[in-house]
């Protein structure tokens, strides 16, 4: 449905996207995840022909994104960051609005704005100006100007910023209803929208594409050694270097004072039960002993750092043959 192949693009000397590629399938929710400034808007400007990129192609449908422009368009249903609404209007006629702009007919007009409204949960304040209605209410009626229509694709910028966690709630529950129905191509810096959301995920950084999987393959297969947590009655230090001894173990961090270590294993090595037989053969109680889940949080983290570090790595070596 949506094809990236090798797409940079350049502002002056500033290299926003570098030479990205990746592909977006029919039904698909996908998180396109990185800090800010990391060439996420970028992106999708560009996917919804509002910049052309400097170099490589980006086609929908089969269309190329800038020489089928309009075409295009009618496909597309965008959601900016910052979403372009008249505050004056009533929120009903904003969207009539909008549905003209977007060339449906008289008869169409009426019919599109009722099934956005029914949509998007706005019947509460459909009749009352944009001006008078909360901000989770607006970011509402963004997204039902980008459903106007019935697009086949969603490209949705932040969709949730700058909302509170009862309406981060809600807008997350509109967009997992698009599953299957629609192509979704959601871009934010928040990490549990995309865990919560999407079923797969590109991490982007320095205008990079650094990782793309779904999000709990990135999790175990980017996460390097797995953890244990483990609590006992024992003196720390002894818990500690009797437990450094285990085969298997990597590294043990004594994380509180109530006798809890973080101990990191071997991956796909089966090391509770030793840790177990170290710390009942010492004569100590065993209270906790559980496998720790590595969060997107940490790959994201892992991966931006890295990344971050190599770039230094480089710039410093530009300028030492400069």
């Amino acid at each position: 449905m949506i094809e990236i192949d090798h797409v940079s693009k350049l502002f002056g000397s500033i290299l926003a996207v570098q030479n990205i590629s990746f592909q977006v399938g029919k039904g698909e929710i996908v998180g396109f995840l990185g800090p800010n400034g990391a060439g996420k808007t970028t992106t999708m400007r560009m996917l919804t022909g509002f910049f052309p990129p400097t170099s490589g192609s980006a086609r929908i449908g089969g269309l190329d994104v800038f020489q089928d422009s309009l075409a295009i368009r009618k496909k597309i249903g965008y959601l900016p960051e910052n979403v372009p609404l008249y505050k004056e209007m009533i929120v009903k006629d904003y969207l009539g609005f909008a549905a003209e702009v977007k060339g449906l007919d008289r008869g169409q007009r009426k019919k599109a704005v009722a099934e956005v409204v029914d949509s998007c949960g706005l019947e509460p304040v459909k009749n009352r100006t944009i001006k008078k209605i909360s901000k989770g209410f607006r970011q509402r009626v963004g997204l039902a100007q980008a459903l106007i229509g019935d697009p086949e694709i969603l490209i949705l910028d932040e969709p949730t910023i700058g909302l509170d966690p009862r309406q981060i709630v809600e807008i997350r529950k509109l967009i997992k209803g698009f599953a299957r129905e629609k192509t979704v191509i959601l871009s934010t810096h928040i990490l549990p929208e995309v865990s919560m959301t999407c079923e797969r995920v590109l991490i982007i950084n320095n205008g990079r594409i650094v990782a793309e999987d779904t999000p709990a393959k990135l999790s175990s297969e980017l996460a390097g050694d797995e953890r244990v947590r483990l609590r006992s009655s024992g003196p720390p230090e002894e818990v500690k270097t009797r437990l450094s001894l285990v085969d298997g173990a990597i590294k043990v961090n004594q994380e509180d004072d109530r006798g809890t270590f973080m101990v990191e294993v071997q991956p796909g090595e089966e090391v509770r039960s030793r840790l177990a037989a170290a710390v009942f053969k010492a004569g100590w109680d065993l209270y906790e002993l559980v496998p720790v889940a590595v969060s997107l949080e940490d790959v994201f983290i892992n991966l931006v750092t890295q990344e971050n570090e190599t770039t230094e790595i480089q710039a410093e070596g530009d300028s030492r043959d400069a």
